[in-house]
């Protein structure tokens, strides 16, 4: 099994204290995004748990206990920004921010920490010429801490209308795409970073860029030095190369405050789940009630050649 920690919350930066308590107890439940009151309880235990992929902008709560996971592989997705707190009101500064980045580089090592610029949003505020120096101005500074940077340009969602509106935030034209994916190649390619994009539907393969698998199969491999066998995650969108996974994390529970965000459709939802997070409940946030059904998630190691419990989906 593959863990994702979480492509729906910021984990380690607001729920790691949480987190590595469910990895001591040994399980977790997670409600199903679409029936809250159908919980999976889903075991932790080292023996099914191949890979975690964490997901942050700010991981720096989760680093001095990353030897509690010792027994466990993982690496980050971690997202380098530089706009204002317009667009992203509660993260640290971008300098705070770039030395976490170094900090968990140098713990981990360059291989296990991918540095995310996305999503990218051209509006007047944040032009292309800003997004061109932004990212040189990341890139001399994780160039030598990672070997490879995910990109995607921002994705409007029905839920998001409201915050789009107010934020003028409108999907990319596709002739700033081109200029700033060449820009971005050059600069990776000096830097000798792999440059990919997440989800994306345009063709930037003249640039030398391709498409992402954030929850890479490669990747993992590579971690493991064994092989696995997986498919595509069928729980995301056509344009998604990952292959499939568990996500422990639940919608409007971020406090990240960023605009954009599509897991996140809800501002005083979140901070009220926020505000009853409980660190030792099982699930994170509330707790199982009389009218929920908890249900053992059977699952199993990935890694060919070891036989457990077969895999049922969600």
């Amino acid at each position: 099994m593959i863990l994702s920690v979480s492509r729906r919350t910021d984990i380690p930066a607001l729920y790691s204290d949480w987190f590595l308590e469910r990895i001591r107890a040994g399980y977790v439940y997670v409600p199903n995004p679409m029936n809250a009151h159908q919980i999976s309880k889903v075991p932790l235990s080292p023996d099914v748990v191949d890979c975690i992929v964490f997901w942050s902008k700010n991981p720096a709560p989760l680093l001095p206990r990353l030897t509690e996971l010792e027994k466990y592989h993982y690496y980050f997705q971690f997202t380098l920004n530089a706009y204002g707190q317009d667009l992203e009101r509660n993260l640290p500064s971008i300098e705070a921010r770039i030395d976490t980045f170094l900090m968990l580089s140098e713990m981990v090592g360059p291989d296990r920490v991918i540095w995310r610029y996305d999503p990218i949003i051209i509006i007047e505020k944040y032009p292309a010429e800003f997004h061109e120096e932004a990212f040189l101005r990341i890139a001399e500074k994780v160039g030598p801490y990672t070997r490879g940077c995910v990109i995607s340009f921002v994705d409007f969602y029905g839920k998001l209308d409201r915050a789009f509106k107010e934020n003028g935030i409108a999907e990319a034209e596709e002739n700033a795409m081109y200029r700033l994916a060449s820009g971005f190649s050059r600069i990776c390619a000096k830097y000798e970073i792999s440059l990919e994009t997440c989800a994306e539907k345009i063709d930037l393969s003249q640039f030398g860029i391709g498409h992402s698998h954030c929850i890479d199969r490669n990747r993992i491999e590579k971690i493991l030095g064994k092989s696995i066998e997986s498919g595509k995650d069928k729980n995301q969108r056509e344009e998604c190369g990952c292959i499939a996974s568990v996500d422990v994390g639940m919608y409007n529970t971020c406090t990240n405050g960023c605009a954009y965000c599509y897991a996140n459709y809800n501002w005083d939802l979140t901070k009220r789940n926020h505000a009853s997070h409980d660190t030792t409940s099982p699930m994170l946030i509330g707790t199982p009630t009389a009218e929920d059904r908890v249900v053992e998630r059977n699952v199993k190691s990935q890694v060919i050649g070891v036989e457990q419990t077969t895999l049922f989906e969600m």
